[in-house]
């Protein structure tokens, strides 16, 4: 039997030997080349089919993928080619990895869009779910492993997958081995195009994920790196409960999935799901190797949870570390929305000059505030714009910084606070991305869950403050002092940390590497991230 690939088509069954369709007329080899022969599956803009290679000995079989345009306007064609072009591309980049299709040909026919791939001979594990049942822990830390291989592959390649999910995994019959399907929400995330400088791609009217194994942050079109780490979180709680995201609990304040009680594993790994599954981009694992890092470490990580457990202090010194046992939080921005929010702001500024910063309303901050909430707004277009006057451009002292505090703004983004004495403040969750803060005093400082993305803080004083679960990604903090400071759980990836001062410091659980360590001062008493004592480096 022969397959007719016209969505129109009342009758689309037809005999092997006919070579235009009985029903409708159309022709039934693809480019004169492709035999269709059933279909595989149908979405909102394709659909996929199971065909031989008429052009190779043997006649091979392939997966036809369709993608069908819902409306004839030359935009929506534009965009539909477009999008085909980029999951062409992507494939061609990638289809090398033996555990992801190869792209064997693409081509245009009837404005209709056509990708021939490798066919994989399998089930998908929600198939496999259905059938067998849920996986043990020992099961989905295998399947974890071997899948977080392939991201991390995807991911060297600058690609984001946004849509892993159970369906889009397949286990190959041939080797048992997992294979990645399903690229057309792919996200090519150097060389994407955007529009009108909002942020928001070409195709936002398109496939951006599956609701319940995507995270906030790509359901709002901006998806990251980490946000397949989340899918993929989602998909190991799939394994473990048979059950979908849709239908478990979730906190309506916090957007957290109640999974754990579905479930009976060890509470390490349950806390490395719990990160991997972490509403802000920030505190969750940043990559599939930070995952597997977590993995190989897990014995080390048994007594890290939510809330700290409480240990006996060691005499006070100042190398002496400081464990705190208050719980996490996780209502704030990204630091890829912040980031983006400065980006757009210096080319707002470039166009308007008396216009400093724009942030954009619908964005949720800590304690359900506004982006801008404690400083003067104008309104254009439900768009919020922050007039001169505010954020850099105003002189801080430490007065003024309080008092803002107090009236609810937690925004000082690429701001100047250079040398200010906060020692001691509460400034739990708030945004100090790309501001100078050089010789600040934070000394004992509550800083839980805030936002150092790309300061400067160089030769600030950080002793005994807590950063427990701080973004400090490429913060600079040469020769800052950190002695005895809560670094549980931080993000420290490619901050400098040259003449760093982290003698008594606890890094459990955060993310450093040992280069960037080897140019910080540690003693015996300082935490390493795997949770063992640490030696002067």
């Amino acid at each position: 039997m022969s397959y007719c690939t016209n969505p129109a088509c009342p009758n689309p069954e037809n005999p092997n030997e006919a070579l235009k369709c009985q029903a409708c007329g159309s022709r039934l080899r693809l480019k004169n080349r492709y035999l269709v022969l059933k279909p595989l599956g149908k979405g909102g803009f394709g659909a996929t089919f199971l065909a031989r290679d008429l052009s190779l000995p043997g006649y091979p079989t392939c997966v036809v993928k369709q993608l069908r345009p819902t409306a004839n306007s030359k935009r929506v064609l534009e965009m539909a080619r477009q999008l085909f072009q980029r999951e062409a591309k992507t494939l061609g980049k990638i289809g090398d990895h033996p555990q992801i299709p190869r792209l064997l040909d693409y081509f245009v026919g009837k404005q209709q869009f056509y990708l021939v791939q490798e066919f994989i001979d399998g089930s998908t594990l929600k198939q496999e779910i259905r059938s067998r049942g849920p996986y043990t822990e020992e099961q989905t830390k295998d399947f974890l492993r071997e899948i977080l291989s392939v991201l991390d592959y995807i991911h060297s390649q600058e690609v984001i997958h946004r849509d892993i999910k159970p369906a889009n995994i397949l286990r190959r019959r041939q080797d048992n081995r997992l294979v990645l399907i399903d690229f057309g929400a792919v996200k090519d995330k150097v060389t994407q195009a955007t529009m009108m400088g909002t942020g928001e791609t070409a195709f936002t009217n398109f496939a951006i994920g599956t609701s319940g194994f995507a995270p906030i942050e790509q359901m709002s079109l901006r998806p990251v790196y980490a946000s397949d780490v989340y899918a993929v979180g989602m998909t190991c709680v799939y394994l473990l409960t048979g059950k979908s995201p849709s239908a478990l609990e979730h906190d309506p304040t916090t957007g957290e999935v109640h999974w754990r009680e579905h479930t009976d594993v060890s509470d390490s790994f349950a806390l490395i799901l719990q990160r991997m599954l972490a509403v802000s981009v920030y505190q969750r694992y940043q990559s599939a190797q930070d995952v597997l890092s977590a993995l190989d470490n897990e014995s080390d990580f048994e007594d890290l949870s939510g809330s700290m457990a409480v240990q006996t202090p060691l005499p006070e010194t100042p190398e002496d570390p400081t464990i705190y046992n208050e719980d996490q939080t996780s209502v704030v921005l990204s630091p890829r929305q912040q980031e983006a929010q400065l980006i757009r702001a210096r080319r707002e500024r470039q166009r308007q000059p008396d216009i400093t910063q724009i942030i954009d309303s619908r964005m949720p901050v800590a304690g359900g505030l506004s982006a801008s909430q404690g400083a003067p707004a104008a309104m254009v277009d439900g768009t919020v714009l922050r007039t001169r006057g505010t954020q850099e451009s105003r002189q801080w002292n430490e007065s003024s910084f309080r008092a803002a505090y107090r009236k609810g703004q937690r925004d000082f983004g690429d701001c100047e606070l250079s040398g200010l004495n906060l020692e001691g403040g509460t400034w739990k969750g708030t945004n100090f991305y790309e501001a100078r803060l050089a010789r600040v005093n934070f000394q004992g400082a509550d800083l839980r869950d805030a936002n150092f993305g790309r300061a400067r803080l160089v030769q600030a004083n950080l002793r005994k403050a807590n950063l427990q679960n701080a973004y400090l990604s490429t913060a600079n903090l040469e020769a800052a002092d950190l002695r005895g400071a809560n670094l549980s759980g931080a993000c420290l990836s490619r901050a400098n940390l040259r003449g760093t001062n982290l003698c008594g410091a606890n890094l459990k659980g955060a993310i450093v590497g040992d280069e960037q360590l080897g140019m910080a001062r540690t003693n015996w008493r300082t935490i390493l991230p795997n949770g063992k004592r640490g030696f002067g480096l």
